[in-house]
């Protein structure tokens, strides 16, 4: 896979629609019944594609909402909640990514990786497909 047509793909916009802003809101909405209860907002990134292990690497950042700790949130056990929650819907986020390959690949398999505290305002989490040239 062309590393540089990757990048061109994966722009903000494209992410933005991919994950759109408004998920978050409805995650906490389903979560806690109020959107406001949310520690963060949930952003999709583009890391870069690993050739040696066909994979693409995007990471979920977890954003610090304005007067809330996302240090004190429980940040830690979201990758097994994000896997299977139905708002978050990973796995229709990869055949999303899937189809903004345009045939380039296939994505076989994917799963999320351990948190990680990037600063004391930015948690990630990676999320780790696997693809197919085609």
């Amino acid at each position: 896979m062309d590393t540089e047509k990757l990048k061109e793909i994966f722009t903000d916009e494209v992410l933005a629609e991919l994950f759109p802003a408004r998920r978050t809101d409805d995650f906490f909405e389903a979560l806690f019944g109020d959107a406001s209860e949310g520690a963060y907002d949930i952003k999709l990134a583009y890391s870069g594609y690993d050739p040696q292990a066909s994979t693409l690497q995007f990471d979920l950042d977890l954003h610090e909402r304005p007067g809330n700790c996302l240090v004190c949130s429980l940040t830690h056990g979201l990758p097994q909640v994000f896997s299977r929650h139905p708002v978050i819907n990973i796995r229709g986020l990869v055949k999303e990514i899937e189809g903004k390959l345009s045939g380039m690949g296939t994505c076989v398999d994917w799963n999320l990786g351990s948190t990680s505290q990037r600063q004391g305002n930015l948690h990630s989490i990676p999320l780790l497909i696997s693809v197919q040239a085609s």
